[in-house]
């Protein structure tokens, strides 16, 4: 069963109906036209269109699981996928979780506690808060300790959400029950922590690798910079700029966290990047929005092996036989407007065209007349490139974005355009300040082409 909505439903179908498994898709009432829902073998409706009653709904889906007859049920990314209470009752209910043990999530899951780990097992981290910071009065004194300016993070956080800066004592309390509030909201635990703040660091993270016979190995780096509100926006493989050195200390550290927990299947460790030093951020245990670079830089179908760890299967590769060829990008488009500070737009797609060509691939669940709900993520698209080497990549995803047409709601496709042309993302030093520092540049020389076209 493949419980989740959008383009990763769509991708965890393709892989199965490759490998002949049978799916069935477990939507809500807004999801009813959508394509997974029509392209699987059998699709059930689970609940109304919010996700609590629906993609949430532990109850239901492991019931509609069972009725239906099914072995396993995967996850996807977001909802469920990081919940180590959902594994242990898929493993309850007799059905294979695509994912880790309830135990290894429930280890790397609580950002404070996994810290401790990858201090035990000899990762990087960054200096922080030695565990939960439990008031404002805890997190001042893990502040003063570290040096501002800190980031108070949510313990069991993800995408961006339960992340607060802070740049001095005064901003602490607001930012400090804003922060547990958020997470709270989103992940039903307000656990929060502290760390320092690396200023203008690079985000780079590590895929991995592991099987149920104790076989782990990574899959090289991904370079994840270009982002907005910690969200990101542009993704490439590998890593641009790194020593050969700093490349490899990164891969055998994402080897020794992913052994800190126990883990099993597909995930990503993600690190902080500061010159020539690195320090753990957090492990993500699941498939990655951004896996696809992954996947063409080293031909590597990263869903594929969830299924077979998955099944009891060893990995049918080893570190020795990975390797990474040419460069990848990702650019994700979302209806959203960057105009409106990024507010989402859904909304009907009355016109649609994906671009094509060698080395192009769309990871979508769009198509002509369908309606992005408003009720989840705002992603409409992943535009994914290959070339041999980096330039030819961002020529590449340049051409691809001026083909790709979305008539109906406003999206983002023009700023990354136009991030693929500013010196600094081409000559490949973007750290996580980028936006911050270029977006109304970006946004004004946007806003005057489109002036000028209008007017031609």
């Amino acid at each position: 069963m493949i419980a989740n909505r959008g383009e990763i439903a769509l991708r965890v179908l393709r892989a199965c109906r490759e490998m002949e498994i049978e799916t069935v898709a477990a939507y809500s009432e807004a999801d009813a036209e959508a394509l997974h829902v029509q392209l699987a073998t059998e699709a059930v409706c689970i609940g109304p269109a919010r996700a609590a009653d629906s993609y949430l709904n532990q109850n239901a889906l492991l019931t509609v699981a069972r009725a239906s007859g099914c072995d396993g049920i995967h996850p996807g990314y977001g909802f469920l996928s990081e919940n180590p209470d959902f594994a242990d009752a898929c493993a309850g209910a007799g059905l294979t979780f695509i994912g880790p043990s309830g135990d290894a999530i429930r280890k790397a899951g609580s950002k404070s506690a996994a810290r401790d780990l990858m201090k035990a097992a000899g990762v990087p981290v960054t200096p922080g808060s030695d565990g939960p910071v439990s008031s404002v009065e805890e997190a001042l004194e893990a502040a003063e300790a570290v040096g501002w300016p800190v980031l108070l993070k949510a313990s069991a956080g993800g995408g961006g959400r339960g992340i607060r800066r802070c740049g001095g004592a005064a901003d602490l309390p607001a930012a400090y029950a804003e922060a547990k509030a958020e997470a709270a909201a989103c992940f039903g635990n307000d656990e929060m922590y502290l760390e320092k703040l690396v200023l203008s660091p690079r985000h780079v993270e590590v895929q991995i690798l592991a099987d149920r016979q104790g076989h782990v190995i990574h899959l090289g780096d991904r370079d994840c910079s270009v982002q907005r509100r910690n969200q990101k926006l542009i993704e490439e493989a590998p890593a641009p700029g790194l020593s050969p050195a700093l490349r490899q200390a990164m891969g055998e550290a994402a080897v020794k966290a992913a052994r800190a927990v126990g883990y099993e299947g597909a995930g990503t460790v993600e690190f902080l990047v500061d010159g020539d030093s690195f320090y753990f951020m957090e492990m993500n245990t699941r498939i990655q929005v951004e896996h696809g670079v992954t996947e063409l830089v080293t031909g590597v179908d990263l869903v594929r092996q969830q299924l077979r760890i998955a099944s009891g299967l060893p990995l049918d590769i080893r570190q020795e036989d990975v390797r990474v060829r040419g460069c990848a990008l990702e650019c994700r488009v979302n209806a959203e407007d960057p105009e409106a500070d990024f507010r989402p737009c859904p909304g009907k797609v009355e016109f649609l065209h994906f671009p094509g060509g060698a080395g192009v691939r769309v990871d979508s669940c769009l198509y002509n007349g369908c309606v992005m709900s408003p009720f989840y993520d705002s992603l409409a698209a992943k535009l994914l490139v290959h070339g041999g080497t980096r330039l030819e990549a961002i020529r590449k995803m340049r051409r691809c974005l001026e083909e790709f047409t979305l008539e109906g709601f406003p999206t983002n496709a023009e700023l990354a355009y136009e991030i693929l042309f500013h010196p600094v993302f081409v000559r490949g030093r973007c750290t996580t300040g980028f936006l911050d520092e270029y977006l109304p540049a970006l946004l004004d020389f946007s806003r005057r082409v489109g002036e000028r076209e209008a007017d031609t």
